[in-house]
């Protein structure tokens, strides 16, 4: 048993415990933007194979006081470097957090790479090269006041960018953010689902990877790991193949999105068609005003603008007034859900809410309202 820190966004802690116990992850503990979670190695292929909200998977190798710049170039000279990465090898080191004497990321993890490179060049008089866009090793170093965490990170690249999204809308979702909100709305595959303003299609595609049971990790085409000294190759070869078969062949229920934007709609079927799913989900053109409920009962997410980056609040008003109406008129029998980060907002919809569940979209605190149209 090993033991992992998941990297999530904040208030997606519990979402991301749940899915981690669901994969097969011992000792759960939700913490602060991240979950600590235990087990072998096969665990941490499938997660990264498999997991829909979580952005990046950590392999703790070293913790340690680390007070300054100095104290943090002899801890980091301790480790015997040799046994991850040799001198032919890239790597590359992130660093998050800080305290009061290390509080530049790029130069604490300068210092890091410093002592690594010094201790290669003792060893073998040759040191490895730093790529950032694709090291063989990509170390993170997270500094909480007096404490360091140094890991490695298995994941590479961060797991939302998932890769079936060349084009993106102007305040696009992220893909692990969607997968949350459809956990929140509890959601389930024999439901029809509806996202009213679906922009380049996040929702209905994240939807439709969930109820066809396909792995977000299946559009990658690499992962921090299999550069790594003892990448089990037969082990994740059977795990990508597992994951291969166990698609299903076709939607339980329907899936689909709407936009009142052409643009945005050819990014969605864009996007569709790049995760193999184009035939499957529906995507209309349709003015709001014009929305009718596709069937009898279902669930309905919409992310409105909220006047954070996109739309003007004063005219955003009537929009959150007209969902209200449309909602109560044409959508009994469903549940409707709308994140926004605008409160004002939110009340003009003119419904009693359900539930009010908060949520960050990045740095953005919002609240995902619930409507119970009975």
């Amino acid at each position: 048993m090993n033991q992992y820190f998941a990297t999530v966004a904040r208030g997606l802690e519990t979402i991301a415990a749940q899915e981690l116990e669901s994969l097969g992850a011992q000792d759960v503990k939700p913490d602060f933007t991240g979950v600590y979670f235990a087990g072998d190695r096969a665990l941490l292929y499938r997660v990264n194979l498999w997991s829909r909200t979580i952005f990046r998977v950590l392999v703790p190798i070293a913790e340690f006081r680390c007070y300054d710049s100095d104290k943090l170039y002899r801890e980091v000279q301790k480790i015997p470097w040799d046994e991850y990465l040799n001198p032919d090898n890239t790597l590359a080191v992130n660093c998050t957090g800080g305290n009061d004497k290390l509080n530049h990321t790029h130069f604490t993890a300068l210092q890091v790479k410093n002592a690594i490179a010094d201790q290669q060049r003792h060893q073998f008089n040759k040191r490895s090269s730093v790529d950032v866009e694709n090291p063989d090793l990509l170390i993170n170093i997270h500094i909480h006041r007096d404490r360091a965490i140094l890991s490695l990170d298995s994941s590479g690249g961060s797991l939302h960018r998932r890769g079936y999204r060349p084009a993106m809308g102007l305040a696009p979702l992220k893909e692990t953010l969607a997968a949350a909100l459809l956990e929140m709305a509890e959601w389930t595959p024999d439901l029809p689902f509806l996202d009213p303003m679906c922009g380049s299609g996040t929702l209905p595609l994240e939807a439709s990877l969930k109820a066809l049971n396909i792995a977000p990790g299946l559009f990658r085409e690499k992962f921090g790991f299999m550069t790594w000294r003892d990448f089990d190759e037969p082990l994740w070869d059977r795990l990508w193949a597992e994951a291969e078969s166990s698609e299903l062949p076709e939607l339980p229920e329907m899936i689909a999105g709407c936009d009142r934007d052409s643009d945005m709609l050819d990014q969605a079927r864009t996007n569709a068609q790049q995760a193999g799913i184009a035939g499957k989900i529906k995507f209309a053109r349709t003015e709001l005003s014009e929305l009718e409920a596709p069937t009898d009962s279902g669930v309905l997410i919409c992310n409105p603008p909220y006047g954070e980056r996109l739309g003007d609040t004063s005219e955003l008003g009537d929009l959150y007034k007209m969902l209200g109406d449309i909602f109560k008129q044409r959508f009994k029998g469903w549940n409707a859900f709308i994140l926004t980060g605008n409160k004002e907002l939110g009340k003009q919809v003119g419904l009693r809410t359900s539930k009010r569940i908060p949520v960050f979209n990045g740095s953005i605190p919002c609240t995902l309202l619930k409507y119970e149209l009975y």
